[in-house]
């Protein structure tokens, strides 16, 4: 199997992706999808990441974070790693869990991240499993509209700052954004059939080729040569 793309260093940000063998269900009860959420929140600890979001479809997840160390490969293999020795003795079975390697998409955060966090949390209503966005259970919606002490492993804060300065009006703010539709512009990205390993502006792309991009050259990376 080919390498994918990883362009890593510190406080990057990053959407997270992947899927089950062959399409199968990666969350087969409640108690995995909890079993997940509690992983997600053990591994920002261990691994200082912010997790800014996530949704957990049976067959798939999204995450959306950011690495103040460049430890993204490191954290993603423990959180992957654990999950699937978790879910083979829990259903008896054995091998691989997930079709491959994650796939990991470089953020320009000021031009994308709220556009993501919308993108996440509506990913349910997309796909037909809720028909409101507060009607999905498996998600970090909820934490971004409670104030209970328990949801504070979510790296909230950042994005509710860039919705609205004021304290007081940032709940309103989100909840307002979040009915919204996602932009073409994220669909467009998502729906292609090789999604690019970088979403960000042409001056951020610019400075990632830059400054990071030489190194990463390697015949074994298809996305290296596009």
């Amino acid at each position: 199997m080919s390498r994918p793309l990883r362009i890593i260093y510190e406080g990057a940000w990053y959407h997270v992706m992947n899927r089950g063998r062959r399409g199968e269900k990666i969350f087969s009860e409640a108690g995995d999808y909890k079993a997940f959420i509690d992983l997600l929140k053990e591994s920002s600890r261990m691994w200082q990441v912010r997790i800014a979001a996530f949704c957990l479809m049976s067959n798939h997840y999204h995450l959306l974070l950011q690495t103040p160390r460049p430890n993204l490969s490191r954290c993603m293999r423990h959180i992957n790693g654990i999950y699937t020795q978790r879910y083979n003795r829990m259903y008896s079975s054995d091998g691989q869990l997930f079709r491959g390697r994650y796939k990991a998409i470089l953020v320009d955060a000021d031009s994308y991240l709220l556009e993501l966090v919308r993108y996440i949390h509506r990913n349910p209503v997309r796909a037909g499993r809720a028909q409101h966005i507060s009607d999905y259970t498996w998600c970090s919606h909820q934490e971004y509209i409670s104030k209970k002490e328990k949801w504070n492993w979510i790296y909230k804060a950042f994005v509710l700052d860039m919705l609205d300065p004021h304290k007081g009006s940032q709940q309103r703010a989100y909840k307002t954004f979040v009915t919204h539709e996602d932009s073409r512009g994220i669909l467009s990205f998502f729906q292609k059939k090789n999604i690019p390993a970088v979403l960000g502006s042409d001056a951020f792309i610019e400075k990632i080729k830059h400054k990071h991009f030489n190194k990463k050259r390697h015949q074994e990376v298809p996305e290296s040569r596009a």
